[in-house]
């Protein structure tokens, strides 16, 4: 069974900094790009920030650029985002997905998200 199994959300005021992790499961997660998405309450999902297969390059989304940096730890089965410089913009449900944005098989697997609140 394929499960990815996010953590680290939470409420932190703005300016502040969170580490997200997401745990994979199921599949060959070493072989497979990642993405995170977040979407804020009604809203459509939005595409945040992938990284290639081995690590070998990342991607991210001009609102995030900058501050948001995604990596993976293929021992470990797990991506995470480190988000540094939050803003209440930035409020939303988080999810980790199979696949890198744009390209097939985007979004095959994803987790169940973990939410993110800034807000003083």
């Amino acid at each position: 069974e394929v499960q990815l199994v996010e953590s680290g959300g939470g409420l932190v005021q703005p300016g502040g900094s969170l580490t997200l992790s997401c745990v994979a499961s199921g599949f060959a997660f070493g072989n497979y790009e990642m993405s995170w998405v977040r979407q804020a309450p009604g809203k459509g999902p939005e595409w945040v920030s992938s990284i290639k297969v081995g690590g070998y390059g990342s991607y991210s989304a001009s609102s995030v650029k900058g501050r948001f940096t995604i990596s993976r730890d293929d021992a470990r089965n797990t991506l995470y985002l480190q988000m540094n410089n939050l803003k209440e913009e930035d409020t939303a449900e988080y999810y980790c997905q199979s696949g890198m944005y744009g390209s097939p098989g985007y979004g095959e697997f994803r987790g169940q998200g973990t939410q993110v609140t800034v807000s003083s």
